[in-house]
């Protein structure tokens, strides 16, 4: 076992080997543009890029011609939630259009959201239940007022907390409805299994470096039959993708970000049930050797990776600073020079204090169960020796 020990896999993922050699001569001696049409150096790339759009397709149920690249997630999610809504309102501009989104979402998704509200579009953000997921009925009023919504923006599982959405139902009241559905797949895409056909979602985001391949990377997924998705460009200068988003293609990164996806799909069921398995383990001893610690998130429709634990009379800083050879992340991030709880733990409605004390394991393609063992074995002695600097846990004992 080497240290130190990476169990950040929701931050981003280790570029896998294979993905690397698939890369490697788009690096160096096919350097063409897939743009220029007149010579063979183009003329591979723009294979590379199609074989590419092929295989990121076939992960999602899709077909190529729906597939467009982009830089990462965040980049599918601002196209799919301001090109639709932009669309709408150039089709109509007596009517606002109506985005609905939940209060767990990524701040890729939010801050888009609050950026339209400030510029003419009416925004619900649905709250969540205890475990994360959104709530169907709330859905279900909204989807069923006079005007229903434009877009409904939920995503497919949660990057802090792992809980999975129910995207079937979710995509048939929309579907009912006839509301556009857009999932952020950032997690999800090639660790759980997705068909947009059956899920009834009309556009989806991913991003190559969650997946074990490159960062700067990703796609979004716009339906093109049944209906045709209008997305109205962002990015302007050549229209390039569909005429949705501008810019010469990041070749290496495209030819990766299609071979992480193939390795994805082929391997996905063998790897979530080992993930789930280590991740049990850990959960497991965690719980065995502390009082005073629970697991947030729905405990069934969860990420086979994810571990998210609060360890109460404990602060999450102090438990990373005292593992300073394992990756994590905690429950609170640094915003504007200031530490503030995470929104999602929030939105499941954790204290502030629940929060600081709260540790995100991401369990990834890389990790063993020496690793596993590992950590367990060090935090378990880092919560103790904490807590017995702590007044407020000798009280309770």
């Amino acid at each position: 076992m080497r240290l130190p020990i990476y169990l950040d896999n929701h931050a981003t993922t280790q570029l896998d080997p294979r993905v690397l050699d698939a890369m490697m001569p788009w690096l160096t001696n096919a350097y063409g543009n897939p743009a220029s049409r007149s010579h063979s150096f183009g003329w591979d790339a723009d294979q590379a890029v199609e074989r590419a759009r092929g295989q990121v397709a076939k992960l999602i149920g899709a077909s190529p011609k729906e597939i467009v690249f982009t830089s990462g997630a965040t980049e599918s999610n601002n196209l799919a939630l301001k090109g639709v809504l932009e669309s709408a309102l150039a089709a109509d501009a007596a009517h606002a259009p109506h985005l609905v989104t939940q209060a767990s979402e990524h701040n890729a998704v939010l801050d888009p959201s609050a950026w339209l509200a400030k510029h003419g579009c009416r925004v619900t953000i649905l709250p969540v239940e205890t475990d994360g997921r959104v709530r169907l009925q709330d859905l279900k009023c909204l989807l069923d007022e006079p005007v229903p919504p434009t877009l409904v923006s939920i995503m497919f599982a949660n990057n802090e907390v792992g809980t999975i959405q129910p995207m079937a139902e979710i995509g048939a009241l929309c579907r009912e409805r006839g509301v556009l559905l857009h999932s952020d797949c950032a997690q999800a895409a090639g660790k759980l299994p997705i068909d947009v056909t059956l899920m009834g979602i009309d556009l989806l985001s991913i991003s190559g470096h969650k997946i074990y391949g490159p960062k700067g990377v990703g796609a979004l997924y716009v339906r093109k039959r049944t209906p045709r998705i209008a997305v109205a460009e962002q990015m302007h200068g050549g229209g390039h993708e569909h005429k949705m988003r501008s810019g010469t293609l990041n070749v290496p990164g495209i030819v990766g970000l299609g071979a992480a996806c193939e390795i994805a799909g082929a391997e996905m069921m063998e790897e979530s049930a080992r993930f789930a398995a280590l991740r049990d383990r850990l959960q497991n001893k965690l719980t065995a050797a502390l009082d005073r610690v629970r697991v947030n998130g729905c405990p069934e429709h969860r990420l086979p990776g994810n571990l998210n634990m609060t360890f109460e009379h404990v602060d999450s800083e102090s438990l990373m600073m005292g593992m300073r050879d394992v990756a994590l992340s905690s429950g609170s991030a640094c915003t504007s020079a200031k530490i503030e709880a995470s929104h999602v733990l929030r939105a499941l409605g954790l204290s502030d204090e629940a929060a600081n004390g709260t540790l995100r394991f991401g369990i990834g393609r890389f990790n063993t169960e020496e690793e596993i063992d590992y950590v367990a074995e060090n935090l378990i002695n880092v919560v103790r020796k904490l807590r017995e600097l702590s007044p407020a846990y000798a009280d309770l004992t």
